[in-house]
């Protein structure tokens, strides 16, 4: 089961498209809301969101998809219980909330909007909101015996084995030639058809890198822990440098663009140069 939440503005837009009928929708659940249209719904959460105008993402969308295969088992009412605790998940059992499952399609899904502010007119905190979700999905999931994220996902990788291991092979190929940038390390694997990807946030910070090899796209850690970015990094940092580093690079050129690194990537790298450093004194017995 996935779960996605992000805090939004337009709070009768948002509940209009829950209630499209063309998409077969039906209310799953209510908390503190008793009206009968978007508008009415809309006008319930204002009185509350007028007690703090210093918010003005003041509503809060969530979508909960279980497995096509769980959607097709779950009536209205499990969906109305599996809403409930991803709500308490969330801390937000005691905020105004409506739901509605969506089956125009064959993936079932849920969509829960809620009040961002409680009856104490407190904005709830939407840091990570989306990460968050997902964990929240994923503890729900668990409770209810419904699959999971990673269940899915370890089924995805078991199928595509043996792509991995082809992707995994022309990497190791090019690391072998000690390539002294990202950019030369890129080049040379999209010579052999294989695309790499850069995750660039929108603060121009480097987060990681998605591989795409015969029209399958994964991240780079997902074909194997070696290709992650942070041992991808560290490796070819060091092959471009006389000394031994001992801390991530400020900033790297990739794809002809200068970026930073996230400060997660960072820390993993300059863990992973520490362990290289570490591995040559257990092998060699010289300091560092």
């Amino acid at each position: 089961m996935i779960g996605k939440g992000h805090a939004v503005s337009g709070t009768k837009v948002s509940i209009s498209y829950g209630w499209n009928q063309g998409k077969e929708a039906e209310i799953v659940l209510r908390e503190y809301v008793i009206g009968d249209t978007p508008g009415e719904i809309a006008e319930e959460f204002k009185f509350i969101q007028s007690q703090n105008y210093r918010c003005h993402k003041n509503t809060l969308s969530f979508i909960v998809s279980p497995t096509i295969e769980d959607g097709k088992k779950l009536n209205n009412k499990d969906l109305e219980e599996l809403a409930r605790k991803f709500l308490k998940e969330m801390s937000l059992q005691d905020h105004q909330s409506i739901g509605f499952v969506h089956r125009d399609k064959a993936h079932t899904h849920v969509h829960i909007y809620t009040n961002r502010i409680g009856f104490d007119a407190k904005a709830y905190n939407d840091s990570f909101i989306g990460k968050r979700s997902q964990i929240a999905a994923d503890n729900v999931a668990k409770e209810l015996g419904l699959t999971r994220v990673r269940e899915v996902q370890q089924g995805k990788l078991q199928e595509l084995k043996g792509l991995r291991q082809e992707i995994k092979r022309i990497h190791d190929r090019v690391l072998q030639a000690k390539p002294k940038s990202l950019d030369e390390y890129i080049s040379k694997l999209k010579a052999n058809k294989e695309e790499v990807i850069p995750t660039i946030n929108k603060a121009n910070r480097l987060q990681g890198f998605r591989v795409e090899y015969k029209g399958v796209n994964l991240k780079a850690s997902e074909v194997d822990r070696s290709m992650s970015g942070n041992k991808l990094i560290a490796v070819i940092s060091q092959n471009k440098s006389f000394t031994r580093l001992k801390e991530a690079p400020k900033n790297l050129l990739v794809l002809n663009k200068t970026v930073q690194l996230s400060s997660n990537l960072s820390t993993k790298i300059t863990k992973e140069l520490v362990k290289g450093a570490i591995k040559i004194v257990r092998d060699t017995g010289l300091g560092i």
